[in-house]
């Protein structure tokens, strides 16, 4: 669910969304270094080391806790880039996590997330290590318990530009809000869906191949899309199914991640 409620006034547009957590993601591993050097430990195609968001908030952390201390940092990319699904901010947020403990910087929660929010809107969620009802631009949470189906995720051959979903003329920016118990009685709409699937027809493509099984959604501007299954065993079955130009997999939902501010602080 993504819903646009209004606009700042410095033009970031005002949400109600909700985050479920998965059982899969990326894996990152960690080195202390004593000469303060941060660096990454492997290469990454198509992301520059100053742009990759661990080593942004591990220097964002240095900075801030002032440790004469440094770190390598290993990535592996289990999740797509770009297709919405939060590798990149649960990333950050991993990192912010680990390193505080390491550094024994003493950060609590909330001046983590408080960090994680200059790298991104989504970092804080993955701070808190819990399914959210998230507003504002996504940074004010209140902790969910949900359903935990097997769900089905398809990446489309497109990387959507969420600035530029965000510009489109046509998107919808005043969407009544909603209560959570709105969304758990199956208010679930998501006000990027109809702009995405014009702009990117690879996407509507993917959607309404996964229609066929089950109700498909858009995770936030996505490229990905995704429906959920009740077992695993239809989920693979389904899975079975899928066409040559989809990377896809399974997950499960969760509520709880095993690394988070009350687990690692």
């Amino acid at each position: 669910m993504l819903r646009i409620v209004g606009r700042r006034p410095d033009g970031y547009h005002l949400l109600q969304t909700v985050f479920q957590l998965l059982d899969i993601g990326d894996r990152v591993g960690f080195r202390i270094r004593q000469d303060g050097r941060i660096r990454r430990a492997n290469a990454l195609p198509g992301v520059p080391e100053e742009h990759d968001l661990t080593i942004r908030a591990a220097k964002l952390l240095q900075r801030h806790c002032v440790t004469a201390l440094g770190v390598d940092i290993h990535l592996e990319k289990c999740l797509p880039m770009g297709a919405g699904l939060g590798g990149g901010s649960s990333d950050a947020a991993t990192t912010l996590l680990v390193l505080n403990r390491l550094w024994s910087c003493r950060c609590t929660g909330d001046q983590l997330a408080d960090l994680g929010l200059t790298l991104g809107a989504d970092v804080p969620v993955f701070i808190r290590g819990r399914s959210s009802w998230g507003e504002g631009i996504g940074e004010k949470l209140e902790p969910l318990e949900l359903p935990c189906p097997w769900y089905l995720i398809l990446v489309p051959p497109c990387h959507v530009a969420t600035a530029e979903i965000f510009s489109d003329p046509d998107l919808t920016r005043n969407s009544p809000r909603i209560k959570i118990r709105d969304f758990l009685a199956g208010s679930v709409q998501n006000d990027c869906l109809s702009v995405v699937c014009r702009r990117y027809p690879p996407v509507q493509e993917a959607i309404r191949w996964l229609g066929r099984f089950s109700s498909p959604r858009l995770t936030g501007t996505g490229a990905a899309v995704y429906a959920s299954f009740e077992s695993e065993a239809r989920a693979r079955q389904v899975y079975k199914q899928v066409p040559d130009r989809y990377r896809s997999f399974i997950a499960r939902g969760m509520n709880r991640s095993p690394v988070a501010a009350e687990s690692v602080s």
